[in-house]
């Protein structure tokens, strides 16, 4: 009898973490177009005119109980990184998004998904850039297993061409800091 109880109690243990497991994890409504990259690690070769190709790993996650998804992401393994903490702002009734770097500057920025056309549209302003860069637009879709990514970046008082990238999912990649 004592053995049958254990079982049953194991058993029962079994079920209720597989159910918990098995349950979508919440995030608010107005996040919700961000859930298909959310537990992914994505790996892309980072291209941007002029410069040598690099390689960015990113890793998407549920935060703050899910009324927000961070990002964190290091470029060749840590020689330049950031971390993102995307929100839905009650007041101004929008997605909005604070976005750290290694290389001491900061941004904060609104995006906006188009769910007709799959593409989630940036606009941030930056803060203490060494480039002259003071705002970034970009835009990212996900399909086919891949998250394509462009940005064109107003430096020096013109809008030039920034970086792109295509990314697939890479579950063994690290995201890494120095």
């Amino acid at each position: 009898m004592r053995n049958l109880l254990r079982v049953s109690v194991l058993g029962l243990l079994f079920g209720l973490i597989t159910t918990v497991q098995a349950a979508p994890e919440s995030l608010s409504a107005e996040l919700e177009p961000l859930r298909p990259y959310i537990g992914k690690t994505w790996r892309g070769l980072l291209s941007e005119p002029g410069k040598p190709e690099k390689v960015d790993i990113s890793h998407w996650e549920r935060a703050l109980n899910g009324t927000a998804v961070k990002i964190r992401h290091s470029v060749n393994q840590g020689e330049y990184g950031g971390e993102t903490t995307i929100f839905f702002d009650k007041k101004l009734q929008q997605i909005r998004y604070y976005y750290f770097t290694t290389a001491g500057f900061y941004t904060q920025g609104v995006m906006q998904f188009d769910a007709k056309t799959g593409v989630l549209a940036a606009q941030e302003q930056v803060e203490n850039n060494a480039n002259g860069i003071t705002a970034v637009r970009s835009s990212s879709s996900l399909g086919a297993g891949q998250l394509k990514v462009s940005a064109e970046y107003l430096q020096h008082g013109k809008w030039v061409l920034g970086h792109s990238a295509i990314y697939t999912e890479a579950p063994d990649a690290k995201v890494e800091f120095k």
